[in-house]
């Protein structure tokens, strides 16, 4: 009997061991997902201002384009309208020359006549 009770006592040492190594590696496997919920805490708070970042500058951005935008639209409108004044300008100057020649002709004509 003695030696089912020595049988029986290491058993149950070894038993008591096991239990205490699984709960060691319980505990490990706890203070590993504490450091992770931590660092997953921290990213997450990371991403929330990254987030709120690129917003700003999404809208910094959407209104500088707005901007740049009707930069184009005026270059171009005042472009075109500067085309027109040169287009006039040719004009005018083309028919200040041909009034200019038919005046001269006259005035070279009647200095002719007298």
């Amino acid at each position: 009997m003695s030696q089912q009770g020595a049988a029986l006592q290491g058993y149950n040492n070894e038993l008591v061991k096991c239990i205490e190594d699984l709960c060691t590696k319980r505990d490990d496997l706890q203070k590993q997902i504490l450091v992770e919920d931590e660092e997953k805490s921290k990213i997450q708070n990371d991403i929330k201002i990254l987030s709120e970042r690129l917003a700003k500058v999404n809208e910094s951005m959407s209104k500088k384009m707005a901007a740049r935008n009707e930069f184009d639209k005026i270059i171009s409108e005042t472009e075109a309208a500067y085309m027109k004044i040169l287009e006039s300008s040719q004009t005018l100057l083309t028919v200040i020359k041909r009034d200019k020649g038919a005046v001269q002709e006259k005035t070279s004509g009647a200095q002719s006549s007298t």
